[in-house]
C-alpha cells in the first residue's frame, strides 16, 4: 500500500493549500507527471491475470524488478510475448539480466562510484579534493533516456518485421558509457584519468575563474576562440606565444596559462568581463545557483517553468520538456498522480464495471 518508493523520498513534500502534508516528496512529483497510478497485488492470480490482460493490449511494458521476480509471478518477457508477440519489454536494473552481479540491487550514488564516475570528478588531489558523485543522479536520468531511445529503436524494428524485442538495460552499463572521452584517454595512454575539479582535461582554457566579484566559467573550445578572448582582454600576444597558440600546447603548458589568466581575471568586475566576452564570441558564463536559474532570462524565455494542478488542490511547480517541435505540440502537462488514482478509470477501459472494480478491491487485487 505504500507504492513507489520515491514517494517517501524527503522532505520537502507537496503541502495542500491549508498547510497540511500530503504523502509525496518533491522527489517523486519531479519525475512523475503524466502518469496514471493503478494498484495491482501481483502476489494475487487476479492481480496477475489484469496485468496480463493489460500487457495483451500494450505497445511496451517497463520494468525494473530484481532479475527474475516477474518471471515467477508469471509476467516476464516470455510469458507476456506468448500472449502479445510484438510487445516491447524493456528491462531496467542495475547490473543487467546476466553477469555475476545480476541479481543485485543498486543505486545511482552506487552505480557512480562503481563506473568510475567518482573516480574523475571532484577536485584534485594535490588541493585536497576526494571522489564526488555528481549533484543530480545522472545515471538514473541517463539510463531513462537510453531505455527510451532503445525502446523508439525496438517499435521502429517492429513496424519492419511485426516482432516484439525484450530490451535489457542495465545502470552500470550506461554508467561505464558515460566515461566518454576519459575512457578512451585512458585506452590511448594507459595512465588513469585523475580528478581534476573543473579543468577539462583535453581542451584548455576551460575551467572556473575567480573575478573580483564572482566566479565565470570560461569555456574555449578551439584556437579562434582562444585569439578573440586574448583580443578581448588586451592580450593579442598571448595568442602568438608558442606556448599557448594551439590547444595541445594550452593543454601542456595549462599551469602557466591559468594563473596569467587568473591574475588578469581578478582585478575584473564580473558582469563587465562577461558583457565583453560575449560580444566578443567566447563562450562564457555565469555560475548561477537553482534559484538564478528560474530568473535566468533565457530559461523564462523557453517557459522552462510551469504549473500544473494537483488533485490536493494545491499548484504544483514543473521543470518543463526540453523537447520542442515545429509541426506538433508536447500534451498539456498532467500532475503526479496519487496512489491509485487512476485504479477505477483504467480497469473501466479494461471492460470492468463498477461492481466488478469494488469485487477486485474487496478481494485485494487492487
Amino acid at each position: 500500500g505504500a507504492g513507489d518508493d520515491t514517494r517517501a523520498w524527503g522532505p520537502p513534500f507537496l503541502q495542500r493549500p491549508d498547510g497540511s502534508r500530503t504523502g509525496e516528496s518533491g522527489y517523486y512529483l519531479i519525475c512523475n507527471r503524466g502518469k496514471r497510478s493503478v494498484t495491482i497485488n501481483l502476489k494475487s492470480p487476479r492481480g496477475q491475470a489484469l496485468v496480463r490482460q493489460m500487457a495483451r493490449e500494450a505497445d511496451v511494458v517497463l520494468e525494473n524488478f530484481k532479475v527474475g521476480t516477474l518471471d515467477k509471478l508469471g509476467l516476464g518477457y516470455e510469458q507476456l510475448r506468448a500472449e502479445n508477440p510484438g510487445l516491447i519489454y524493456c528491462s531496467i536494473t542495475g547490473f543487467g539480466q546476466t553477469g555475476p552481479r545480476a541479481t543485485q540491487p543498486a543505486y545511482d550514488f552506487m552505480i557512480q562510484a562503481m563506473s568510475g564516475m567518482m573516480s574523475i570528478t571532484g577536485e584534485a588531489d594535490d588541493r585536497g579534493g576526494e571522489p564526488m558523485k555528481i549533484g543530480v543522479p545522472m545515471v538514473d536520468l541517463i539510463t531513462g533516456l537510453y531505455a527510451a531511445t532503445a525502446i523508439l529503436a525496438a517499435l521502429a524494428r517492429r513496424s519492419q518485421t511485426g516482432e516484439g524485442e525484450h530490451i535489457d538495460m542495465a545502470m552500470l552499463d550506461v554508467g561505464v558509457t558515460l566515461l566518454a572521452n576519459q575512457a578512451m584517454n585512458y585506452f590511448l595512454t594507459g595512465k588513469v584519468p585523475p580528478r581534476r575539479g573543473n579543468r577539462h582535461p583535453n581542451i584548455q582554457p576551460q575551467d572556473v575563474y575567480r573575478c573580483a566579484d564572482g566566479d565565470i566559467i570560461l569555456v574555449v573550445g578551439n584556437d579562434g576562440q582562444f585569439r578573440k578572448l586574448c583580443e578581448a582582454l588586451g592580450h593579442p600576444e598571448w595568442a602568438n606565444d608558442e606556448r599557448f597558440a594551439t590547444n595541445a600546447q594550452r593543454v601542456r603548458n595549462v599551469e602557466t596559462l591559468s594563473a596569467m589568466l587568473r591574475e588578469d581575471f581578478a582585478r575584473r568586475d564580473r558582469a563587465t568581463l562577461l558583457e565583453q566576452l560575449d560580444r566578443a564570441g567566447v563562450p562564457c558564463g555565469p555560475i548561477n545557483n537553482v534559484a538564478e536559474v528560474f530568473e535566468e532570462p533565457q530559461t523564462l524565455a523557453r517557459d522552462m517553468l510551469r504549473y500544473v494542478d494537483h488533485p490536493c488542490g494545491a499548484r504544483v511547480p514543473q521543470v518543463a520538456s526540453p523537447m520542442r517541435f515545429t509541426e506538433g505540440e508536447l500534451p498539456e502537462m498532467v500532475a503526479p498522480p496519487l496512489l491509485g488514482q487512476h485504479s477505477d478509470e483504467i480497469l473501466e477501459e479494461l471492460g470492468y464495471d463498477s461492481a466488478a472494480v469494488q469485487a477486485l478491491r474487496a478481494a485485494g487485487v487492487i
